[in-house]
């Protein structure tokens, strides 16, 4: 499958998802119970913090003003810029402006709690509704998928693909959406593709005809990725080097991100599928709500062992043939 365009989203990256990477060990029922209960607790009462709108409530507005920028091409649908061919350019982007910038609303508060991340993927069913799959299973052309994403704490979200082992390339944050910012809040999904597109063929991943070895990378950290622009910093630049979005990583800022794939983490994952996306699912994505105890459980959920950590990495594979 190769990522032609990712819908202006995010909602943030997806697949035929395996989780794997050193950190990723078997563990016992017993343990799995206890990681998601540990997460499923950290989400408010339902009487208390359920409806709650978020300040990144926006997060499905178009800076750019023109949504046409990500026409479908019948590729897969997977990078942020309409230029975009889902394979490696050379370009490195990286040098862009050195600053990092927190944009929009920022972030208020973080947990104290191990960083952790709940993740649900679905395939757009024959009725054209959203229906939880299992992540292992294997995509085949004309497959369509989509991610939706839970943090346990305030932060920044970053999204990140490879294609045969090739450079990484960010595709969130994305400076049509909500001004580049991607701070984000607790237990306020996002998903990748974004939800807001107009055509329907723009709020999925599609798989096409050419299979390629393809990851996706889900970093949330407690502050900025330093030399990673983000906010004003991202928006100026793409809106002058167009050609040069979705931006290229450096390669020690990326070698600092991979080690995140060491780091000890406990993985609770889900053995129902079939379900389809309920309404408050949905309207937590589109109008940026807090999801509270009595919302569906993420299929799957990792968090970090040590709380001192600074940030998460996700790795999923795309398993497309």
């Amino acid at each position: 499958m190769r990522f032609k365009k990712l819908l202006p989203l995010l909602a943030l990256a997806a697949l035929a998802l395996g989780l794997t990477g050193p950190g990723h060990a078997q563990q016992d029922p017993n343990e799995e119970e206890a990681t998601r209960g540990s997460f499923m607790t950290s989400r408010p009462p339902a009487s208390a913090g359920a409806g709650k709108t978020s300040s990144n409530s926006g997060w499905g507005g178009n800076n750019s003003g023109n949504s046409s920028g990500n026409k479908s091409t019948g590729k897969s649908t997977g990078k942020s810029t309409g230029k975009s061919t889902g394979k490696t350019t050379g370009k490195s982007t990286g040098k862009s402006t050195g600053k990092s910038t927190t944009a929009g609303a920022g972030v208020k508060s973080y947990s104290h709690a191990p960083i952790g991340l709940g993740y649900t993927m679905y395939m757009r069913n024959q009725q054209g509704d959203a229906m939880r799959i299992d992540p292992e299973r294997v995509f085949y052309a004309g497959d369509r998928i989509r991610l939706s994403m839970e943090p346990n704490t305030d932060g920044y979200l970053y999204v990140f693909h490879t294609e045969n082992d090739g450079p990484p390339t960010l595709i969130f944050p994305d400076w049509r959406l909500n001004e580049g910012d991607n701070s984000i809040q607790a237990h306020v999904p996002y998903e990748v593709p974004s939800p807001f597109e107009a055509s329907e063929n723009l709020r999925w991943f599609t798989f096409d005809n050419n299979p390629a070895r393809e990851r996706l990378y889900i970093v949330i950290t407690r502050e900025p990725i330093p030399g990673t622009p983000i906010g004003d910093d991202l928006v100026n630049f793409c809106r002058e080097n167009q050609s040069n979005c979705p931006l290229r990583m450096k390669p020690e800022s990326w070698a600092k991100i991979k080690t995140g794939l060491n780091a000890r983490v406990k993985v609770s994952k889900s053995t129902t599928y079939g379900q389809t996306q309920t309404r408050g699912e949905q309207e937590a994505t589109t109008r940026g709500l807090g999801l509270d105890q009595s919302a569906p459980e993420p299929s799957v959920v990792r968090m970090n062992v040590s709380s001192t950590e600074g940030f998460l990495v996700t790795a999923i594979d795309l398993e497309h043939r």
